[in-house]
């Protein structure tokens, strides 16, 4: 891990807490305002990956990941959430992130926008399925029988229109749609910061 790697860290850890603390307040009836800020941490591991390479970003993941953990609790007075929930949250994150980092050093050498728009379109997508699978359905209540999270198994129209489902099915295709629009959007900036960096080197 060399100072080179810190903005990285750093940013992940930021992008953690803001998460879990955002995750908190909705925004609407279907998403919380943790849902736009999470998929930052996409972008974070992609430029990671492109600048200085899969293990280099591997690293940033966990170390980002742990600091932004133990900064949550800190910020919520060491007072956890469901159990259900921390495991899917940390769950899906740590595949998520670790499978967008393969993915992204498979097409590194192809087109600039095919491996971040691929790797993170793929994490963004397991990453939302574990998350909401391990935290709310009932098949899994196993994890954790003490904990009610019955509410989110109320039957309601998807999105409120569509055919009946869960409720955390509806908060989950919700949550992927936001994803996948800023999974566009990241390009952007990803180009951009990845043209000034190498410049930088030059």
């Amino acid at each position: 891990m060399t100072r080179a790697h810190l903005p990285g860290i750093l940013a992940m850890a930021a992008i953690v807490l803001a998460s879990n603390i955002l995750v908190q307040f909705l925004f609407g009836q279907w998403l919380t305002w943790g849902a736009f800020t999470y998929p930052l941490a996409f972008l974070v591991n992609d430029l990671m990956n492109r600048l200085y390479g899969p293990a280099a970003a591997r690293k940033v993941v966990w170390a980002g990941f742990a600091a932004g953990v133990a900064s949550s609790f800190i910020a919520a007075g060491f007072d956890a959430t469901t159990l259900r929930i921390a495991i899917g949250s940390g769950t899906a994150f740590l595949v998520a992130q670790m499978l967008d980092v393969v993915i992204f050093d498979r097409l590194r050498e192809g087109r600039w926008w095919r491996a971040p728009l691929a790797s993170t379109l793929v994490g963004s997508t397991v990453d939302t399925v574990l998350f909401f699978s391990i935290a709310f359905s009932a098949t899994l209540s196993f994890i954790s029988p003490a904990e009610d999270v019955s509410w989110a198994g109320e039957a309601l129209p998807l999105l409120g229109t569509g055919p009946v489902a869960p409720l955390w099915v509806s908060l989950a295709v919700a949550d992927w749609g936001v994803k996948l629009a800023l999974a566009l959007i990241a390009l952007v900036p990803f180009r951009l910061i990845v043209k000034r960096m190498t410049q930088q080197r030059a």
